[in-house]
């Protein structure tokens, strides 16, 4: 199926074009991650059915906004530096979609990508330039992520290394981020789960990300 044409003449009309098809943006999300193989992109869009990935990738490689690239004998999808462009937008995006999250429904998934993403959202550098250099293990629904905040800077990876937090939570991550659930009252609730480390900690953690209600 060709890429909807609106028939209109403007930036955003265009930019719709390119990558408004449905799952378009979500691919550049996983992207925006890293660059990723193509059962790897699946995995990480289980909905996706596999022609609409295949057809997805296609019409944004016509597009200039993704490329093919060889590494170690196998292929992988990686954003091209029009398509990394689009970061302030998913992150915008991701900012504003939170105000109508709501509660998770039972079939909703936290992926790794998802979150890597969410978290970079939720980043506050200039409340973070104020906090001393803090390394979190956050385990969210499915992914385990190592988020390393020192200063301004957020590098979010997945492994393991030394950390001052390490906590579990699932979809009701967000109710802390929004300000909706204070973090002690989601540790004495059972929302989140310390591991390792002082649970005062999570309130670090709350500051350096939030999500406006």
């Amino acid at each position: 199926m060709a890429p909807r044409e609106y028939g209109q003449y403007d930036g955003v009309t265009r930019a719709l074009e390119l990558v408004g098809e449905r799952w378009a943006m979500l691919i550049v999300r996983d992207l925006l991650v890293g660059p990723r193989r193509n059962g790897e992109l699946a995995a990480g869009l289980p909905r996706i059915p596999s022609n609409i990935l295949a057809a997805r990738l296609k019409e944004l490689q016509a597009a200039g906004v993704i490329r093919r690239a060889p590494r170690s004998r196998v292929v992988v999808y990686e954003l091209t530096d029009y398509g990394r462009e689009l970061e302030p937008v998913v992150l915008a995006l991701g900012a504003w979609g939170s105000k109508a999250m709501g509660d998770p429904r039972e079939e909703q998934i936290l992926t790794p990508d998802a979150m890597t993403m969410s978290l970079r959202t939720a980043f506050r550098p200039q409340v973070a330039a104020t906090l001393p250099a803090t390394a979190y293990a956050a385990r969210l629904g499915p992914a385990d992520l190592l988020v390393r905040v020192d200063g301004p800077a957020l590098d979010v990876t997945r492994g393991d290394g030394p950390v001052d937090l390490a906590f579990t939570a699932g979809p009701g991550i967000h109710r802390v981020l929004s300000g909706e659930l204070a973090p002690d009252r989601a540790i004495a609730t059972g929302v989140v789960e310390v591991r390792h480390g002082p649970g005062d900690l999570l309130g670090r953690f709350a500051r350096t990300f939030h999500l406006a209600a």
